[in-house]
């Protein structure tokens, strides 16, 4: 092998590594989790349920999801 190979695949360990401690298994954004588990139980405390919004991938629960009112959403007294 000569240097600049040995050098080249090195660097590209190291890529391959950083890259799979920045996004291992279980990863997810800062506080994903709590905003899904606020907007699911706002959602819930309005008579809905929380569904996905067809090819949204924002990464952000509130742009992702919209609350699907069920029953009961009238205005009628």
């Amino acid at each position: 092998m000569t240097v600049r190979m040995i050098v080249s695949s090195a660097a590209l360990v190291l890529a391959i590594a950083a890259s799979a401690c920045a996004a291992g298994p279980g990863r997810t954004p800062s506080g994903y989790n709590e905003q899904m588990d606020r907007l699911a139980a706002d959602c819930r405390a309005r008579g809905g349920i929380l569904t996905p919004i067809p090819a949204a991938s924002t990464g952000r629960p509130e742009t992702d999801f919209a609350c699907r009112i069920t029953g009961g959403a009238s205005r009628i007294p």
